[in-house]
């Protein structure tokens, strides 16, 4: 029975009181009518945005065929995509999964079973970064080390070491004859919008080379085109991973993610080594494709590149406007943020004040993670919205 005047669902949210109930493109609409800009994309989940013609049609299309049979089948679904993500990537082959967090569980274990079966179980330790967030699981928050996310869940998992972000003596000195991996996202997106520098990211697979152990991306929020590549590491030359979990884009609004790796790495998941019951079912799969379809098209990402220097400079502008409340602009892509002086939170609510949409990061940054088909007009209306509320921040004092 539900207590009484209260909700039943479990209190893990400190939820905002607004009630959506319908979607279109950038914009969502509640119950009462209002309508919202909305940047924040489900935390960079609506990569096309809301309602996407091209994915309802394909939901719709294969809900009528065929919802789960199970990974003890053939899918010609996952082959598919997993096809066409190889071919577009580093990877050749790829293990699907429900979340970012599955993701980076498989990602985990594929890096140890590696070691295991080339002679050296010992290896177990994954090296992580000040900043990092790899999902909820009890390995991925032990592998983020937020002491926020760890507390009241007893000892961490073990085989996770972190450094500083950005301090390359205290990685060489982590590294031992127990390294298993080095984890970094190309992007920190939860820790606050900072880039990995395109020459660490190269540094780092020359490191991993030379130690013999493996380089995991996690391109969980930065990945399926919110940089205008792909995925956000192939900006650079000479810094492809070995494992790599993506998630959110790739769904476009529907439970997917992946695991993806070389043949070489990946060779050592044999039958029985790792499981998923939903993992890749037929609706998944038919929603992966379809935002490939669109995201894969030609001119699409370059138009993403040319509509991120657009935010980019317009974003600049504000913190220049209202230094007193915003640092600096952070990030890449479509995948930026404010570093706030005043409290984050407080610049949130602000925004959605004006019914605008975006959601706050660690270090006290805003993130401002828009669906990739938005169009000029809509950052135009965003930076009104967004300079009508810190004015009025302003004034307040």
């Amino acid at each position: 029975m539900a207590p009484a005047n209260s909700s039943a669902l479990f209190s893990a949210f400190a939820r905002t009181p607004i009630h959506f109930e319908r979607g279109e493109g950038c914009r969502l609409f509640t119950n009462e009518g209002e309508e919202y800009l909305d940047f924040a994309a489900g935390i960079a989940v609506n990569s096309l945005g809301h309602s996407h013609p091209h994915l309802v049609n394909a939901l719709k299309t294969q809900a009528e065929q065929l919802w789960h049979v199970s990974n003890l089948y053939e899918s010609p679904q996952q082959e598919s995509l997993a096809n066409r993500l190889c071919e577009n990537s580093f990877a050749e082959r790829v293990f699907f999964t429900n979340s970012g967090s599955e993701s980076m569980e498989c990602a985990f274990k594929t890096a140890r079973r590696w070691h295991f079966e080339n002679g050296n179980p010992e290896r177990v330790d994954i090296i992580t970064f000040e900043g990092a967030f790899h999902g909820r699981t009890l390995a991925a928050i032990s592998a983020g080390g937020n002491e926020k996310y760890l507390m009241g869940f007893g000892e961490p998992v073990s085989g996770f070491k972190q450094v500083p972000f950005g301090d390359h003596d205290a990685l060489k000195a982590a590294i031992d004859d127990k390294t298993a991996a080095i984890l970094v996202e190309p992007i920190q997106g939860e820790g606050g919008m900072r880039p990995v520098p395109h020459q660490c990211l190269r540094g780092l697979r020359e490191l991993c080379d030379d130690a013999g152990i493996l380089l995991i991306y996690d391109e969980v929020q930065c990945g399926i085109g919110r940089t205008g590549r792909l995925f956000a590491h192939q900006w650079i030359e000479g810094a492809e991973p070995d494992i790599m979990g993506i998630a959110k884009g790739i769904g476009g609004g529907f439970p997917v993610g992946a695991c993806l790796a070389t043949e070489r790495v990946a060779s050592g998941m044999q039958p029985g080594s790792h499981g998923t019951t939903y993992g890749g079912n037929p609706l998944a799969m038919a929603v992966g494709n379809a935002v490939l379809d669109v995201v894969l098209k030609d001119g699409f990402l370059e138009d993403v590149q040319e509509k991120a220097i657009n935010m980019r400079q317009r974003l600049a502008q504000l913190a220049d406007t209202f230094p007193d409340l915003i640092e600096s602009v952070r990030g890449d892509g479509l995948m930026q943020g404010f570093k706030c002086k005043a409290l984050n939170t407080d610049i949130v609510a602000a925004f959605r004040a004006e019914k605008f949409l975006t959601v706050p990061a660690g270090d006290n940054v805003v993130r401002l993670i828009p669906p990739l088909t938005i169009d000029d007009a809509d950052i135009q209306e965003a930076v009104a919205k967004m300079e009508t509320a810190l004015t009025k921040l302003q004034k307040a004092g």
